[in-house]
């Protein structure tokens, strides 16, 4: 039987201020490179946050990361979380204000 993305991951979205928009992720159990293709994170368009700095969270592992990036590749500026700095690193822009290596303060509302 094949199980839906909803049984082994979960996605929150949080607006944690203008423009900005955390999605935060929980996997339910390990999860494996093929169910990569069974993932279907929030999408920015149809949840209105395409013109948003999207900030990742989430324990997970790297591949996970590397997909989601690119899943989010057409939002303003991509930044993930990192819980050592407190704070988001943006990695990824298409606009001059936020650059890649900027670090942006996180205050999670959860």
């Amino acid at each position: 039987m094949k199980q839906t993305f909803e049984e082994f991951i979960s996605f929150e979205l949080q607006e944690i201020k203008k423009g900005i928009t955390l999605i935060y992720f929980t996997l339910k159990r390990d999860i494996e490179p093929k169910d990569l293709k069974d993932i279907n994170p929030p999408d920015p368009v149809k949840n209105r946050f395409s013109q948003n700095l999207v900030i990742l969270s989430g324990r997970g592992p790297i591949w996970l990361y590397g997909f989601l990036i690119h899943f989010y590749h057409p939002v303003r500026a991509i930044a993930v979380f990192d819980p050592r700095l407190d704070s988001a690193v943006i990695i990824e822009s298409h606009t001059i204000e936020f650059r890649v290596g900027d670090i942006t303060k996180v205050e999670d509302k959860r």
